[in-house]
């Protein structure tokens, strides 16, 4: 029974990743089981300077889900690179480096650094363009084609970008970055949300808005998966909401090649090992050979 995915010419042992901002720099993790396990792990998304983030509350609870306004908070490519990342090599898992920058030159700086020692890199547009009033960049197909083709330039391992969701047409999206030189595209990114405290009437995040992930956004982002799995010949990494196998498999289905475990870690913090080993057990029940066989199985009316 095959397990392993290619991503851009990268092998994974799986198709089951983390995601980036669920999981840390990935070491803690290892306390609880053998990272190795996992096909990838996503790295906590790095800036070129250290970060202490947005003030709190940066975290609150809705149905099935959390927003997140946690604003980037790291310690900078550099430290990284020097403390942490070692730890993370003693395992035998690829790692994913999620980028992010206020400009194009950071990205590619950044792009630059984290190439030595990441196995992909995972390039973060739903951060803001500051020379373009704060826009994001994931939001026209002009930047995101100029942004990706700028990055490709400097990076030296596959370049995944990550869409944003928070736009009209994904598809769209999807090939200006596919048209850009991206290797491989991931979604989805955080849809953008609102809680309001209605005994003090502020908002509940300090930031106004956040990011929400968690269950509630998987028919959302299975959609989109499969409206870009169909516009693209690129990899797809598919992520929202996915706690179970059987949550995975429908990302598969939908188009993807491999599949993140975000919000799902902390909860529980064996969750993406728990979906490495059901899509294993729903291989042997349904006699599939190769988990490359699921990707695009859909079968609409």
């Amino acid at each position: 029974m095959k397990m392993s995915v290619n991503i851009a010419g990268v092998e994974l042992k799986n198709p089951v990743v983390t995601g980036s901002g669920t999981f840390g720099f990935g070491e803690e993790y290892g306390e609880f089981y053998d990272l190795s396990e996992l096909g990838g792990i996503g790295i906590k998304g790095l800036t070129l300077k250290k970060r202490d983030g947005n003030p709190p509350p940066r975290i609150a609870e809705t149905p099935l889900g959390i927003l997140n306004s946690v604003g980037l908070q790291n310690p900078g490519v550099d430290y990284y690179l020097e403390h942490d990342l070692p730890k993370l090599r003693q395992h035998d898992v690829k790692i994913i480096a999620n980028i992010a920058g206020n400009t194009v030159e950071e990205y590619c700086e950044m792009a630059e650094k984290v190439s030595a020692g990441c196995d992909l890199i995972e390039l973060n547009i739903s951060c803001p363009n500051v020379k373009e009033g704060g826009v994001a960049f994931g939001t026209s197909c002009n930047m995101v084609e100029h942004i990706t083709r700028e990055v490709k330039k400097h990076a030296a391992v596959p370049l995944v970008v990550k869409l944003s969701p928070n736009v009209t047409d994904i598809a769209e999206i999807a090939r200006a970055a596919e048209a850009a030189g991206a290797d491989a595209l991931s979604l989805i990114n955080t849809l953008l949300g609102m809680r309001i405290d209605i005994k003090t009437r502020r908002p509940v995040l300090h930031n106004n808005v956040g990011g929400m992930s968690g269950p509630a956004v998987k028919p959302v982002a299975v959609r989109m998966v499969w409206q870009v799995a169909n516009a693209v010949k690129v990899p797809v990494i598919g992520m929202g909401g996915i706690q179970t196998a059987e949550d995975a498999i429908e990302f598969l289905l939908a188009g993807a090649t491999a599949v993140s475990v975000g919000t799902a870690n902390f909860r529980d913090p064996y969750a993406a090992l728990k979906v490495v080993r059901g899509i294993e057990a729903y291989m042997r029940e349904n006699g599939i050979e190769d988990v490359a066989e699921l990707t695009g199985g859909v079968r609409p009316y």
